[in-house]
């Protein structure tokens, strides 16, 4: 029972007391005087009276009632009901006046008062009951009294009022009068626990809507400051109640202030979160609070400020929370595009709404909370049930530990509040544990179908009804209102009498003595057990959000925990990849943890290192996914195990596995801890009545768990019992049993100090790695995170703490732990009641055992680094090239796998990357060397290197392996020789070394001048590289002899010179120099004598050396070959030779990059050339340099004019009749000179009119095959390809695959264009081939070009590549120079505009064909496939552009007029361009010699920049990597690909020069030009003396010599045609990409470096050599895409049959023959063989020349290098193979070669028949059996023709050899003496040969070979 009203008051407006305008309110009068003990007065009543402030107004107001709420120290919620109605008084500032207070008067009176004005009173009711419309009425009814002056005396009223008792909930009902003839009923509701919200909810939803509401719902719920604004109190009130409401069952603990007063608004700053409501008048005041939800109601708006993130409901719930309401709120909502919409859908009335919608926040509780009781520890049962929530546990069930939302709630006030009133396992009872508990499977059902939700709702919303309204027939309330006349003239009313107090209290009085002696009421409360619903695991599997995890990873990590304690550790270590894959999915963690469980006896369980290695493993892996919180339990059941798994260290010394798992996070956790003690503590407490009860004590309890599927009694429902049984205890029993709990608890905390320590406490305790996250100092890993100590051993020394700090830091340790556990410890023993004497003994404990736990370690950490480490893979060294010296020591590192998916297993084949090894950097590759981390592919060895000067790109990279959890700082290199090495370092490798690493890498790759590349330091001792000191107090300079840095000097020329001084290079001064000047090797000084003559300005013009040395040049003895002039020793001409060589340069002053001689025309004077230079880019004037032998026609190279020198040259009219003033002079002489070399043409004379280029077909074809006319185009067309068949209006650019298109100068005439539409047949490319261009319209182009240039007569245009005269000479040029040139038509040379591909795009072509062949990074982005890429990079469309300029050239020349090739700067285009010319015309130049003669005049002597372009030196590494030399081999291959028949030199052979242009092991391919190279000296040398001739300078030598000792360079079908030309096809479709881009070796590496393959092979023979016991060999071999050297493993048949025939001669001993003599042997006996022959057989013709054109071509299909076995047949018997042709069908000839292994060549010492007797009862059996002498062994095989070896007899177990006698069952007529038998240490071999000769041989034979043993 409790009082209706606590406290009556009257406040009334304190007149006296008025601050600056401001009034106060007074307590005038309040009953009963003195405070009630269980509810003392509230403070501050006067405040909430008037929360606007008290203020006086003019005209009286109606009287207004609110309840506010106030919230006293012990947090009671009083409610105070304000009812306000306003007295009149005699205005107090006019009397005030009078009495004249100056200062205050004179401001008030200037506004003119009214003579009455209003104070406001107030009459409040203080009660603990929330009963708003009673508090209503009963004030109405006292103002009413007094207003109408009732008869009832107000005291009476009064004292009725505060006498009145009602029972506080049950369901009652109370009929109430104040004596005043009124009557009220008054319901109490059901169940007190239950909140009454009338129907404020409905109303917050009217006024905010859904979302806003539920916004404000998870907002109050975690833990977010809310406040209302309304201009009603009483709406805020509601609001505020109906918040607290949906609330339910979570209670709201914080700050909560329904109507705060406008004089407390301070409040509002406040750093807690509360939920106030204040009135709109003071809205403007609360704008600047950043951090508050503002909820406006009046207009139903929501504010959130920017920085509060309100964590909304988790999905699906929130949507289906919103559709359930918004079901209740807008029934018509379903409806409203319903053609016929039911009748009735109007919502329920406002009181049900309300609710139903309280249903909806239950429903959602009880999903968010379903299971909740499963996650309870119990501490205690008695006194007090103490209990915990697993939080981690919890929301780890429900797959939620993500989720904001509910994290907040678990952590929140209100939710601890939830579980310490409804933990309690023996309690009453309400609707929401029902809720929770039994309907969990029916919410579950239905939560996707909203209308059983509603029913649901609805069925609930019932309940809340009757539970606020139990008794809905409610008899009328009787209340007097006041009458309209009182309140009309209520200005005049007496104002409220001061109340009879005495009469008051006697009332009071009274009513305490009858209570007192009547009897007390009381209702017996029902407690029952609260039931847990069912467990959490089935819900989370039946919502099919547990992680899905096939039986088949949980098979594999059972098989492999089995096969560790089954010791097999090869079958584990299989596993163990799979194994760590499968531990990332928690059921195999779960499954794990079982496991190991079954192999713990009596917690213990001793292993092996190897054992204890990988289940430490495991359990690293298992921990390092589970987070901090741990909330799938794994570290739980983790937790004993650590303490049982260990292995002995050594005599007494154990380690256990805790000291290995100590790195994660979980073991910081405090609330891991706690979560763990408890539940064990739980377990405990459980047992322990478990055992004290005997069965029929919890007879009902059983019965009452029956019915739950007879599990085991679980620790709540024991609670439950007991604390029912609690009350009919004794005293005694109710003590010993606290005291059992209590000792339980303490044995638990003592327990768990110890595993505290366990886990807190590094092995190496002098380290301070202690807890990352609880901040108790720093961590720092000692060992790895997954290998056990005994690798911390090797790591430890480095470590080692000053001795001096020693003490001090374990003890800090020490402390650290300590002040953990003593934290931990308190809080768990306060939390469950531990007494306080036991506390103290706990923390004098604590410290003894981290103190005794540190001795031991300390033991076991010394043990622990005796132990051998753990092997890790041996560093292997790679094999350097003679000269080659590493710079580091090789750095352990992984190598991970790229885009690249052969290696690694994805494409099928096993995963050779990622592999371990060691990354070593020498003076010339960068080199890594290791073994696959796979243990199935562990004993292959992985190479992968490139040359330190390829590399184009460096950046770092971090990278995770799967094996470690740590990311690993890591590398990618990637190298233009088409190779990329991602590393990541070893945990072993310092941060700092890898530093250095990246320095050196650096310095190696651009050295500060070409003399520290590789090619020149080759060879010179000590680890050169080298550093440019600026200093001249060098220590080096003074040991050097003089005359040393004097020739140094010179050398180095005048350039380098004023620079900077030279100073040899030093490696940081690390070899004395004396040992280098006896050596000599250093170039500078020895060859500098002959060359530092010729240079420099001071040589005179005369010197004989300098032109007898550029004579024997190679360019000179071509020029020679093609008959454009010689150079006889006297320098005179022969006069009738149209051309001469000119040595105008041969000081390099009129052309830098020019070699020393030049062919120029007869005609031209040096003087000349020296003016004509000035025209042209950098100087580089036309020279000729190649001419055709048939037409006499000349190609001739030179570089762009310059812009001047296009407009003199090109602009003005230079007819033959021009005046020369009108011509620069310059141009003059330019003309005379291109004139010049038109007249030296043959074809200059004859000016027949049959050559008109319209027509023209290449005569010299007309011989050929049919097939080949189609193939001819017309020039024309062709010249149109290549201009690009567009017309651009003047202007404007089409936007084309490759920029700017050409112009189009001439226009065919319309006959001739429509035969152009069809594109053109055969081999002939076309600039639109690249695929993007617009397609050709040539009646658009006429229309344009006849607006361009109209004859002056206005007839049709005339073509300029059609008219009747071919002009003598083509100038191809760069469109972009030739704008605006105005063509003359009677001049004899023609510009042809064509667009080149600038460095630029080359650069940028070639970065993306990179990226597109070696991918950093596997994607499955289909933009991002191999072929897209390659098609982005353009390469192959700029690869078109050059052939087919090249092809244009080649026609051009044919067909006899001169072309003259200018484009760029002559050096990169130009380039490419001739020397693609020469070598389509010429076939000299498709032989060894004559490559090598192109490459070294067109490209080294005509000044390709190679040292520029491949960014070689620091001073050109700004400009980038740009392939021009590269693509120009490109374009070589893809004609060789066409042409297989054509070229001396193989594929291979492209591809050695490709990879070591860029490479810097030769000399070869570095500076700019000659004149560089002879500056330093290198040009000459190669004829001097050379000192260590192991190191070849120059490329060409080493393949020479390389040449001769292996064909690989060769190409088996080279069977040249005499002079053909070659035309090949140039369309993208035609082109094929290089294999050299994308083949990869992981076995050897780059196979360009010869002598390493050598070295290798020999050292794999050393190896073999060990005797094999293994039994037979298998004859097959497994080849690996990306890992084996195809062309090494599957030679093609010709390579195959050179080395057999080379190991037979070795066998024979007889001296072998060069490869190239045998084969030009076979190929003459051949040719003679096809002679004799009647018909020839088609394929020796294939191989020898055979003049069948379209065959050759036709077969070039197969026909390529050797890569899969080609199919040519050796027609060594021709009668067989006369018929056989190559079909594609065919099995390769590799296939029948495979089986003879070069390598194993069997030594066979005697071989024959021996029948041979079987084991018991099987007869005897003929066998060929071997006698190995050198494998010492007897082997034998079913038949001689066998391959298969069938056993083997070791001759080291033989111990004798006797004559034997005839057995059962031996061969019949076989002499006896034909038996012998030889003994073994096993067992006796009965044998018997042919005849006693035979056996005696053998024996013999068997004897000397034991005799040499």
């Amino acid at each position: 029972m409790a009082r209706l009203a606590d406290y009556f008051v009257v406040v009334g407006y304190d007149l006296e007391k008025r601050v600056e305008g401001e009034g106060q309110g007074r307590i005038l009068q309040r009953f009963p005087e003195k405070d009630w003990e269980d509810s003392p007065f509230p403070q501050g009543v006067e405040l909430f009276c008037q929360p606007s402030g008290w203020q006086l107004v003019p005209d009286q107001l109606p009287p207004s009632f609110f309840v506010a709420v106030l919230t006293d120290i012990n947090s009671d919620r009083h409610y105070c009901a304000c009812f306000t109605f306003w007295e009149g008084l005699d205005n107090p500032q006019l009397q005030k006046a009078e009495a004249s207070e100056a200062d205050e008067a004179d401001e008030v009176l200037s506004v003119v008062q009214p003579a009455k004005i209003f104070a406001p009173k107030s009459l409040v009711l203080v009660s603990q009951l929330d009963y708003t419309e009673v508090f209503r009425n009963c004030l109405g009814l006292i103002y009413t009294v007094h207003v109408d002056g009732l008869s009832a005396p107000l005291e009476t009223v009064v004292g009725n009022l505060l006498t009145c008792v009602i029972p506080i909930a049950g369901g009652s009902q109370r009929t109430i009068t104040l004596g005043a003839g009124d009557r009220q009923v008054i319901q109490t509701p059901i169940n007190e626990s239950l909140p009454v919200s009338g129907s404020s909810v409905a109303q917050l939803f009217r006024q905010l809507g859904i979302a806003n509401v539920l916004c404000l719902f998870c907002a109050a719920l975690t833990e977010h400051k809310i406040l209302f604004l309304s201009s009603s109190y009483q709406r805020l009130t509601d609001a505020c109640r109906a918040l607290l409401a949906i609330m339910f069952p979570l209670k709201y603990s914080f700050t909560y202030i329904p109507i705060l007063p406008g004089k407390l608004l301070e409040v509002l700053s406040t750093p807690t979160p509360f939920i106030i409501g204040v009135n709109s008048f003071f809205r403007s005041e609360t704008q600047e609070l950043l951090d508050v939800i503002i909820a406006d109601l009046d207009g139903g708006t929501v504010t959130i400020p920017e920085c509060v993130h309100i964590s909304l409901l988790p999905e699906p719930l929130l949507q289906q929370t919103q559709t359930a309401l918004s079901m209740v709120l807008d029934p018509e909502l379903e409806v409203a595009d319903h053609a016929f919409p039911p009748q009735s859908t109007q919502p329920s009335a406002l009181k049900i709404q309300d609710k139903e919608i309280r249903a909806v926040f239950l429903w959602l509780f009880a999903r968010l909370f379903q299971g909740y009781r499963w996650c309870l520890h119990i501490i205690r049962i008695h006194p007090e049930p103490v209990i915990r929530f697993h939080k981690a546990a919890f929301l780890g069930q429900r797959a939620l530990s993500e989720d904001d939302f509910l994290t907040k709630v678990l952590d929140g006030m209100a939710f601890a509040g939830f579980v310490s009133e409804r933990g309690p396992p023996y309690r009453a009872t309400d609707l929401f544990d029902d809720l929770v508990a039994n309907q969990v499977e029916r919410i579950r059902q239905e939560e996707a179908c909203p209308h059983k939700v509603m029913n649901h709702a609805k069925e609930v919303a019932e309940q809340l009804f009757k539970n606020e309204n139990p008794y809905p027939a409610v008899a009328m309330h009787k209340i007097q209102r006041p009458s309209e006349s009182s309140q009309n003239n209520a200005q005049n009313q007496a104002p409220f009498p001061l109340l009879d107090d005495v009469a008051v209290q006697l009332f009071i009085d009274h009513a305490a003595a009858k209570l007192k002696t009547a009897p007390p009421a009381v209702k017996p409360e029902l407690k029952s057990m609260v039931p847990s619903g069912p467990p959490l695991g089935d819900i989370v599997d039946r919502n099919g959000n547990v992680m899905a995890n096939s039986a088949r990873r949980l098979e594999v990590v059972r098989n492999c925990i089995t096969y560790i304690f089954e010791n097999k550790m090869l079958e584990a270590k299989k596993l163990m990849p799979a194994v760590l894959r499968a531990l990332k999915g928690r059921a195999a963690r779960v499954c794990l943890t079982q496991e190991l469980n079954q192999h713990v006896l009596q917690n213990r369980a001793v292993l092996d290192d190897q054992q204890f290695d990988y289940i430490v493993r495991m359990m690293n892996c298992t921990l390092q996914d589970c987070s901090h919180m741990d909330e799938h339990g794994i570290a739980a059941a983790l937790l004993p195990l650590v303490t049982a798994f260990c292995r002995k260290l050594g005599a007494g010394v154990t380690q256990f596995a805790y000291s290995c798992v100590q790195e994660h996070m979980v073991w910081t956790n405090m609330q891991f801890w706690e979560a763990m003690f408890y539940s064990d503590v739980q377990n405990h407490i459980r047992h322990l009545y478990l055992e004290t009860e005997d069965g029929g004590q919890h007879n009902n309890l059983e019965q009452h768990v029956a019915s739950s599927n007879r599990r085991e009694i679980g620790a709540l429902e024991l609670a439950s019992e007991q604390s029912r049984l609690w009350p009919t205890l004794s005293k005694e029993m109710q003590m010993e049993r606290v005291q059992k709990e209590e000792s339980t608890v303490f044995s638990q905390a003592i327990h768990y100090a110890n595993r505290m320590s366990y886990l807190l406490l590094p092995l190496d305790t002098s380290k301070n790695r202690l807890l990352r996250s609880s901040g108790l100092g720093d961590v720092e890993s000692v060992s790895n995170s997954y290998v056990t100590n005994s690798i911390a051993g090797s790591m430890a020394e480095s470590y080692d703490t000053e001795s001096g700090f020693e003490d001090a830091e374990s003890s800090d340790v020490a402390n650290s732990v300590v002040r953990f556990i003593n934290r931990f410890v308190d809080k768990v023993c306060n939390e469950s009641g531990v007494t306080n004497e036991h506390l103290k003994a706990l923390h004098a404990m604590i410290p003894d055992i981290v103190q005794m736990h540190i001795e031991t370690l300390e033991a076991v950490h010394r043990e622990s680094k005796r132990l051998p480490p753990i092997q890790k893979p041996k560093l292997l060294r790679p094999t350097l090239l003679p000269g080659e010296e590493l710079v580091m020591e090789g750095m352990r590192v992984h190598l991970i796998p790229d885009g690249r998916e052969e290696a690694t297993g994805l494409m099928g084949g096993p995963p050779l990357l990622p592999a371990e090894g060691a990354i070593f950097l020498t003076t010339y590759r960068l080199i890594f060397k290791g073994t696959p981390t796979d243990p199935l592919v562990g004993e292959q060895t992985v190479t992968r290197s490139f040359p330190v000067a390829s590399l184009t790109k460096e950046k770092r990279i971090s990278v995770s392996l799967t094996m470690d959890q740590f990311v690993q700082e890591g590398l990618q290199l990637r190298s233009c020789t088409f190779q990329l090495m991602k590393i990541a370092f070893d945990e072993e490798v310092a941060s700092d070394l890898a530093e250095v690493f990246r320095k050196h890498l650096h310095k190696l790759r651009y050295p500060q001048h070409v003399q520290g590349t590789f090619a020149f330091t080759v060879g010179q001792s000590g680890k050169m590289v080298v550093e440019h000191k600026t200093k001249d107090k060098n220590q080096s300079l003074k040991t050097l002899s003089k005359n040393l840095v004097k020739s140094a000097k010179r050398t180095i020329g005048r350039q380098y010179v004023t620079k900077k001084k030279y100073s040899p290079p030093t490696w940081e001064n690390r070899s004395s120099f004396q040992s280098e000047l006896d050596e000599d090797e250093i170039s500078v000084s020895e060859e500098v004598d002959q060359s530092s003559l010729t240079l420099s300005s001071t040589i005179r013009s005369s010197d004989r050396q300098t032109m007898s040395n550029v004579v024997e040049r190679a360019c000179c003895r071509d020029y020679q070959r093609l008959g454009l002039g010689t150079l006889s020793n006297s320098l005179t001409r022969s006069k009738n030779e149209p051309f001469r060589i000119s040595t105008a340069n041969r000081m390099y002053t009129v052309c830098r990059s020019y070699p020393g001689l030049l062919i120029v025309p007869q005609s031209i004077p040096d003087s000349t050339i020296n003016r004509i230079c000035r025209c042209y880019r950098q100087n580089r004037f036309p020279v000729v340099c190649w001419r055709n032998s048939r037409t006499k026609a000349v190609l001739l190279r030179s570089a762009g004019l310059h812009a001047k020198g296009v407009v003199g040259f090109f602009k003005s009219p230079n007819a033959p009749t021009a005046v020369p003033s009108q011509a620069d002079s310059t141009s003059l002489e330019q003309e005379k000179y291109l004139h010049a070399i038109i007249i030296s043409m043959p074809s200059y004379s004859e000016n027949s009119g049959r050559n008109t280029l319209s027509g023209f077909t290449s005569t010299h074809m007309n011989t050929s095959d049919s097939s080949d006319k189609l193939r001819q185009p017309k020039i024309g067309a062709l010249m149109k390809q290549v201009m690009g068949a567009k017309e651009d209006a003047p202007g404007t650019f089409s936007r084309g695959a490759l920029g700017q298109r050409a112009k189009v100068i001439s226009l065919s005439q319309p006959k001739v264009s429509g035969k152009a539409r069809n594109p053109p047949r055969g081999k002939w490319g076309s600039i639109r081939g690249s695929g993007r261009l617009s397609a050709y319209n040539p009646d658009v182009g006429t229309r344009l070009a006849g607006k361009e240039s109209p004859q002056p007569n206005g007839g049709p245009s005339e073509a300029m590549f059609l008219r009747q005269q071919k002009a003598y000479l083509y100038i191809i040029g760069d469109k972009a120079q030739l704008k605006g040139g105005k063509q003359d038509s009677f001049q004899q040379w023609e510009v042809v505009p064509i667009e080149v591909c600038d460095v630029r795009q080359v650069k940028n072509s070639f970065k993306k064909l990179m990226k597109a062949c070696v991918p950093s990074s596997s994607t499955s982005d289909p933009n991002m496939s191999f072929l897209r890429c390659l098609e982005e990079s353009e390469w192959m469309a700029l690869l078109h552009r050059v052939l087919q300029v090249s092809v244009l050239v080649v026609e051009l020349l044919d067909t006899g007029s001169s072309v003259m090739v200018s484009l760029e700067d002559g050096w990169d285009v130009t380039t490419q361009v001739v020397s693609l010319v020469q070598l389509l015309s010429d076939p000299y130049y498709r032989t060894f010699d004559g490559f090598r003669l192109l490459v070294e005049k067109e490209w080294l002597s005509f000044g390709h920049r190679f040292s520029h372009r491949g960014a070689q030196t620091l001073g050109s590494q700004s400009s980038g990597f740009t392939p021009i030399f590269l693509q120009f081999l490109d374009c070589v291959h893809q004609i060789h690909l066409q042409f297989p028949m054509e070229f001396e030199f193989s594929q291979y052979y492209l591809k050695f020069l490709a990879y070591h242009y860029v490479s810097n092991r030769f000399r070869t391919f570095l500076l700019d030009s000659d004149y560089e190279r002879i500056e330093l000296g290198v040009l000459y040398e190669e004829k001097g003396e050379r000192k260590n001739p192991q190191v070849c300078k120059s490329v060409w030598d080493y393949i020479d010599r390389l040449n001769k000792k292996t064909p690989v360079f060769y190409n088996y079908m080279f069977s040249p045609e005499d002079d053909e030309v070659l035309r090949p096809y140039t369309f993208i479709s035609n082109l094929k990409v290089w294999d050299f881009y994308t083949e990869e070796t992981l076995s050897e590496g780059p196979s360009y470096d010869w002598e390493l393959r050598g070295r290798q092979e020999r050292a794999a023979e050393e190896t073999a050599e060990k005797p094999d016991t293994s039994g037979p060999k298998s004859q097959r071999h497994i080849v690996w895409p990306c890992y084996d050297n195809l062309t090494k493993v599957v030679p093609d048949a010709i390579t195959k049959l050179l080395q057999d025939l080379q190991s037979l001669e070795a066998e024979l001993g007889q001296a072998t023959d060069k490869w190239k003599d045998t084969w030009d042997k076979i190929k003459t006996t051949q040719r003679t063989e096809t002679k004799l022959e009647s018909k020839p057989s088609f394929s020796s013709s294939l191989l020898m020349s055979s003049n069948l054109s379209h065959q050759r071509r036709s077969q070039g299909v197969y026909l390529q290098e050797s890569g899969v076995g080609s199919s040519i047949n050796l027609a060594l018997d021709c009668e067989a193979s006369a018929t056989s042709t190559p079909v594609p069908g065919r099995p390769s000839t590799s296939t029948l070669y495979s089986q003879f292994q070069s390598s194993e060549s069997e030594n066979r010492s005697f071989e024959g028949i021996l029948f041979k007797r079987g084991a018991l009862l099987k007869p005897w059996k003929p066998r060929w059996f071997v006698l190995d002498k050198t494998k010492h062994q007897l082997r034998y095989y079913e038949s001689r023709q066998d391959k298969e070896c069938k056993g083997v007899i070791d001759l080291a177990e033989v111990e004798s050899v006797t004559a034997g006698t005839p057995a059962m069952g031996a061969p019949k007529n076989i002499d006896e003496k034909a038996f012998f038998d030889l003994k073994t240490t096993k067992r006796v071999y009965n044998f018997c040969a042919q005849d006693s000769l035979n056996a005696q041989l053998w024996m013999d034979s068997v004897q000397s070979c034991l005799s040499d043993a």
